[in-house]
């Protein structure tokens, strides 16, 4: 599958309005081949306002273009049309799975009845791994991190669950999307409030190893809406 990964800046009174737009407009139009899988906002005091972030799933190239063209010229260009007098702007990425990561999910059992689930909260960490270290970090996230939060299952904060990487043609080759659901939302102030311990950034610890292969990269903390597909 390829993942449409959307960030939408909304105009700050449109943002009810947007939400309602790509829950009855946009998850019930896809079709067979594509599929909303999350929408989430920005939480408050994580970033800029008004800031959503949608993820759409495609069976493959075929289905990007099919969906590419219906918002081009087809069908959708009407709903893109609207979608566009209630955002300040939208940057999108072609992301894939790594293939040794979670299953994200099975398209054909990603939900479009728009019916109100429970929220999560996710963590998105993108990292930039250094120029030819892409490989490296990709095979250290494989052994070194994704292992770390299996083996802390009763302490870990984050569950993973699938790792991206940018597609052929992408903006940036070298990102590296970690999209974490968290486990334990009441342990979030710790994290805000205190320094790291001395312990998780010793030799040994992914925060150390890591800077081998990347040290720029960027956390969100985002929340899904109440009838976003997954949750």
């Amino acid at each position: 599958m390829l993942f449409l990964h959307e960030v939408h800046r909304i105009a700050g009174g449109n943002e009810r309005a947007f939400e309602l737009h790509v829950r009855d407009g946009w998850t019930g139009a896809l079709g067979a081949d594509a599929r909303l899988a999350w929408h989430l906002k920005l939480v408050h005091g994580a970033g800029r306002a008004y800031v959503h972030i949608t993820v759409t799933a495609l069976r493959d190239g075929n289905a990007y273009e099919q969906l590419a063209r219906r918002v081009q010229s087809g069908d959708l260009r009407s709903w893109a049309a609207h979608a566009d007098t209630l955002r300040h702007d939208v940057t999108g990425k072609i992301l894939l799975d790594v293939p040794w990561g979670p299953q994200v999910c099975d398209l054909d059992e990603i939900p479009t009845d728009g019916e109100e689930r429970t929220p999560s909260l996710f963590m998105e960490d993108s990292a930039w791994p250094y120029e030819g270290k892409l490989d490296e970090y990709l095979e250290a996230a494989r052994t070194h991190y994704a292992p770390s939060l299996e083996q802390r299952t009763e302490r870990s904060l984050l569950e993973m669950v699938a790792i991206f990487q940018g597609a052929l043609g992408a903006q940036r080759r070298r990102e590296v999307v970690l999209w974490q659901r968290v486990l334990f939302p009441e342990r979030l102030p710790m994290l805000f409030g205190h320094d790291l311990p001395e312990h998780v950034e010793r030799p040994g610890t992914w925060m150390h190893d890591a800077l081998a292969v990347r040290d720029d990269w960027e956390s969100r903390l985002l929340r899904t809406s109440r009838w976003s597909p997954l949750q």
